[in-house]
């Protein structure tokens, strides 16, 4: 295994989606969404285990998120857990990783990847990484993996990419579309240049930092003034103060859309973000009216057919007469709506905040 690959595993994000199961206190990439018996983040882990050694595997997250990642995966020594004090977007996040990496190992290639996504074809995807990281060590690339698109979801940012290549493999890309409207992803399928952002980048140490001060020279100001504290027993105190002056700034719109060695290598390893009930829907078991159950062994339904169920493995359940409603129950609070209007919930999650503070949130 090659001692200087390294992942780097974002998990900060509070997946507001997904309330009530998903909350601020414990989010959805702590949650086994899926009734697999891991939770998302342990998946994440364990498929960079097969990527780099587990000593070279840092995970940033909220410092409210601390106790749970040690708990979840207990195999992570402290220095490997990046704790940041408030969000701040994915720039700072990648910026804190990838700077505290150089400062160990300047010949790092490393890969950065959410937490909280289904990977289907962990073949495929293993080696979509080790040929990005190789192509990262060996060339000044930053590079981000596309999803060949199968509809025209809105819910997906887009990449475009030209005619350009690198070694066959890496495509040049040419723009980045965040989520489009139904007709301007229906244009984009139809032209066949497009595919879907994943959200999942691979580059050297040397690239990552090099673009940060060239394109962000704020925040690699920041970063770069911290490389005496980096593994010191000062870093976490450095990093706070560090943080409160960056910018809320994503690491595509910081970088990504402005740099010129920005590359996107075609993948398919059967990839969702997980991002909605509707994906969760549409990746799990169903009976055979269309109905999906997580846990399933005390949900009695009559009459009710496509419906997304998630409640308590203790509670039983009786419905009847639902046809198309996501009912999820957590956190002694309980859902029901449509399905095609869960684009409502995070409404509904600030109008439960506004009305009752943050007990049910």
């Amino acid at each position: 295994m090659n001692k200087n690959y390294y992942a780097i595993i974002m998990a900060g994000g509070i997946g507001s989606r997904f309330w009530p199961i998903s909350r601020t206190s414990h989010p959805k990439q702590f949650i086994d969404i899926l009734g697999t018996g891991k939770t998302l983040i342990q998946n994440t882990y364990d498929r960079f285990l097969k990527v780099c050694p587990k000593e070279n595997i840092y995970v940033v997250t909220n410092e409210i998120y601390t106790d749970l990642v040690k708990q979840q995966l207990p195999d992570m020594a402290d220095h490997q857990i990046l704790t940041e004090p408030v969000m701040r977007n994915t720039a700072p996040c990648v910026a804190y990783g990838c700077f505290k990496i150089e400062s160990l190992n300047p010949d790092a290639a490393i890969v950065v990847a959410p937490s909280d996504h289904l990977i289907l074809n962990e073949t495929a995807f293993i080696a979509a990484i080790e040929k990005s990281l190789k192509a990262a060590t060996d060339n000044d690339l930053l590079i981000t993996l596309g999803i060949q698109p199968s509809r025209p979801d809105t819910g997906y940012g887009y990449i475009q990419y030209t005619g350009h290549t690198l070694k066959n493999d890496f495509h040049k890309v040419k723009t980045f579309t965040e989520k489009p409207t139904l007709e301007i992803a229906k244009t984009f399928i139809q032209s066949g240049d497009f595919l879907w952002n994943a959200g999942i980048f691979v580059w050297s140490a040397k690239s990552i930092v090099k673009a940060f001060a060239q394109y962000l020279p704020d925040m690699n100001e920041i970063f770069a003034e911290a490389k005496p504290v980096y593994n010191t027993a000062n870093e976490k105190h450095h990093i706070n103060k560090a943080y409160l002056q960056c910018t809320n700034i994503s690491i595509d719109y910081g970088i990504m859309e402005k740099a010129d060695n920005v590359y996107v290598l075609p993948s398919e390893f059967g990839w969702s973000d997980l991002g909605t009930w509707a994906s969760i829907y549409e990746l799990a078991d169903k009976d055979y009216v269309g109905n999906a159950v997580i846990p399933s062994e005390k949900v009695i339904m009559y009459d009710s057919s496509n419906c997304m169920v998630n409640v308590p493995e203790e509670k039983l359940v009786i419905l009847q007469g639902l046809h198309d409603y996501i009912v999820v129950e957590s956190n002694n609070t309980l859902l029901i709506c449509p399905r095609d209007q869960e684009q409502n919930v995070k409404k509904v999650v600030a109008d439960v905040k506004q009305k009752f503070g943050t007990k049910y949130i």
